[in-house]
């Protein structure tokens, strides 16, 4: 039982950090203030995953960016006895109890491009995005027998069902002024909108209403949004009540930018955690953190890893972007291990062949 224990607690070393064993240029050092294990419950081997994120950029795909503030939540697994998975995104969920997310105008439009309204018979195409005073500026060209390049100006809140409510106060089809969205849609395109419901999208009146849990794909986000405002570029999304956030124990809770996971059952490559206690965390927190679910291996074997004296495991990752990058700032070198020592060679005597000295052929020797 002690033997398979100790095979147990030596698996996150195993996966996590493969090149652990080499020394790494010169790695980053602890979050100040060292780990707090002490403070740590026992995390559980049962029930939901519990996560806690600051400072990260949960890459979507390379454009889309959900810029994370700060969230308190869990992963909640979509296939019944089957835990969270990293390698597969569809396998969980992230439950938002309450939290803080960002994006900026570039990465909404993108989403919408992507996700939204992707594909041939999506009812408008080419979507851009623009912050102006406070405003949220949508232009795209709408697919009817003869395309139209129309713009919606308007204002953004938060539907009491947590959903995202935009309503237009301006609306141009080419340079014309149209007074009714359904007049700017027409009836036939209108039906299109209509199907796209299934994707996170509908019309009420004359204002769209967008769904944040149907929006992207896995892992889906669920929550309820109680508050948006506009912030620069930036969109801004209140999940929940902060005021009613529960903040979990990390091992090192002054580090600027992690995830952390805790309790439950994780599952990321070929390692299983049963009773999670993972905290990934920012190799250089100068900016947020670049978090890519969908390479996060990368980033992983870019990174190292260090097993806890109570059995936790904190990662140090790079941030998404610059992993494989030569002369990245943030992508560790891995240098080859030094050859070990050898036996010291034997001190030379005058009368050895080693503390000869040689003479050049013709010449004598000096005494």
């Amino acid at each position: 039982m002690r033997a398979t224990l100790r095979i147990l607690l030596c698996l996150p070393v195993l996966f996590l950090a493969p090149a652990a064993c080499a020394k790494r240029g010169s790695p980053p050092s602890d979050p100040p203030g060292g780990p707090e294990n002490a403070a740590k419950p026992r995390p559980g081997g049962s029930g939901e995953v519990h996560t806690q994120m600051r400072g990260v950029d949960f890459r979507i795909d390379p454009q889309v960016v959900l810029e994370v503030r700060d969230l308190h939540g869990a992963l909640e697994p979509t296939h019944k006895g089957k835990p969270p998975w990293f390698d597969d995104p569809g396998s969980f969920a992230v439950r938002i109890d309450s939290g803080e997310i960002a994006m900026t105008s570039a990465s909404l439009a993108a989403m919408m491009n992507h996700y939204l309204f992707a594909g041939p018979g999506a009812p408008v195409k080419d979507v851009e995005v623009q912050f102006r005073n406070g405003r949220l500026i949508q232009s795209s060209t709408l697919n009817k027998k003869v395309p139209i390049r129309a713009t919606l100006e308007g204002e953004v809140s938060a539907t009491p069902d947590g959903d995202l409510r935009f309503h237009p106060t301006r609306i141009e089809a080419g340079k014309l002024p149209v007074t009714k969205l359904l007049d700017l849609l027409g009836v036939e395109l209108s039906d299109v909108i209509k199907s796209q419901e299934s994707k996170g999208l509908k019309v009420d009146g004359d204002d769209l209403i967008l769904d944040p849990e149907r929006l992207l794909p896995p892992p889906r986000i669920r929550g309820r949004v109680t508050a948006v405002r506009i912030e620069g570029n930036r969109l801004v999304q209140v999940f929940g009540d902060p005021a009613k956030a529960r903040p979990l124990s990390p091992s090192f809770p002054k580090a600027r930018n992690y995830m952390f996971m805790s309790g439950g059952i994780l599952s990321f490559g070929k390692l299983t955690m049963n009773g999670a206690d993972l905290q990934i965390i920012d190799a250089d927190p100068k900016d947020p953190f670049d978090f890519f679910l969908e390479k996060y291996a990368g980033q992983l074997t870019a990174g190292y890893s260090k097993t806890l004296a109570d059995k936790g495991v904190a990662v140090y990752m790079p941030d998404s972007d610059e992993v494989g990058q030569a002369g990245s700032r943030r992508s560790p070198v891995v240098s080859p291990r030094p050859p070990p020592p050898g036996p010291r060679p034997a001190r030379s005597t005058p009368g050895s062949r080693r503390g000869r000295r040689r003479t050049a052929p013709g010449r004598a020797a000096r005494r």
